[in-house]
């Protein structure tokens, strides 16, 4: 077997994590220009080669890493979608559970969710397909009669990424407010809304 292939065995899969939880260290709070592979590299206790073994470029790790938070958080949404058949007492807190995972995501990863969401250059096209996917489960949540027929989807799937995107930085990153908190907020505003029902 070669060196490339003992590599690339478990240590080298070792090696290549431990690569990418410097990087996301690095990017998210040096931003990508003043993150250098020496820099990563040094703090991972490898060498520049074995970097190489793994990544073309620092622009490659950058990718993959925007690349597993565009697939867990799309994961995420997709999966949101409400059963059909819920008694009406349930929607509630099936919305709020399944948007509270969405809020604890960003929370157990800041660092990930601070170069997918919002340094690199893919996530305007990320969180549009992000409404995109809240809109198609919305939508369907509507034909199964759980929200009023009138209201616009497309619209409110923007509604929700603003909501997570501004939350998130100043609520979740801040400590200021716990994912559950957040979801339950965002769920009764949405679903009950602000004026008082004499």
């Amino acid at each position: 077997m070669s060196n490339r292939g003992r590599k690339k065995g478990s240590n080298g899969e070792r090696s290549r994590e431990q690569l990418l939880t410097i990087a996301t260290k690095q990017f998210a709070n040096n931003g990508f220009y003043q993150t250098k592979i020496s820099s990563i590299v040094k703090e991972a206790g490898l060498t520049q080669p074995t970097f190489y073994l793994y990544f073309k470029s620092k622009e490659a790790i950058f990718r993959e890493l925007t690349t597993i938070f565009k697939s867990r958080l799309l994961s995420l949404t997709e999966d949101s979608l409400l059963d059909s058949g819920l008694k009406e007492e349930m929607i509630q807190e099936e919305i709020r559970g399944k948007l509270g995972a969405i809020f604890h995501f960003f929370n157990e990863n800041p660092q990930l969710t601070q170069i997918g969401f919002f340094q690199s250059e893919d996530a305007a096209n990320l969180k549009k397909s992000l409404a995109e996917s809240i809109c198609s489960n919305l939508l369907q949540e509507q034909r199964e009669g759980y929200f009023q027929p009138h209201i616009k989807m497309d619209v409110v799937a923007e509604i929700i990424v603003g909501i997570m995107e501004r939350l998130t930085i100043s609520r979740l990153f801040t400590s200021m407010s716990e994912p559950e908190e957040l979801a339950e907020q965002v769920v009764e505003l949405l679903l009950f809304g602000m004026q008082v029902h004499r």
